[in-house]
């Protein structure tokens, strides 16, 4: 059996890590996606002219809610208080690059944060675009960065 997996228990059942023991240290993450579109659906995006309205204002707001919600959705993921969620948005040619980044003080990492506010973002410019647009891609979801500072007291 595979012992170095640490969401499993010794009998190999899922478990969530006992984090008890360790210290709250200041931690960020940064995520990284991209949803391509067409031409003219970008257009209709940047002129906001789709009849479900401000694509990035709801893709914006939907995203840091995504992230709020993690540890409801990613069964063995910890709640922790998050500090900042920033999403932003760069709109290209074909495609909305989204960057997420996330922050918080704790005992474990916020990286799972930062890529479900992306992947929501994403989501969510699919489900207000797809009246228009039906060749739609959701791709390169990942985490960029993940850093950790010193412990607290």
């Amino acid at each position: 059996m595979i012992t170095n997996l640490t969401h499993l228990n010794e009998d190999g059942e899922a478990n969530m890590v006992d984090i008890s023991a360790k210290g709250v240290v200041h931690r960020e993450a940064i995520a990284s996606g991209k949803i391509f579109l067409s031409k003219k659906t970008i257009e209709l995006v940047k002129t906001n002219m789709l009849k479900k309205g401000d694509v990035i204002a709801t893709a914006r707001i939907a995203a840091i809610n995504g992230a709020k919600k993690t540890s409801e959705l990613i069964p063995l993921c910890h709640n922790i208080l998050i500090n900042k969620i920033d999403v932003s948005f760069s709109i290209e040619e074909n495609y909305i690059n989204i960057t997420s980044k996330t922050i918080c003080d704790a005992k474990t990492g916020i990286e799972m944060e930062a890529i479900t506010a992306v992947s929501v973002a994403a989501i969510t410019i699919y489900d207000m675009c797809k009246a228009v647009d039906k060749n739609m891609e959701i791709s390169e979801i990942k985490l960029i960065k993940k850093t950790k500072g010193k412990r607290q007291v």
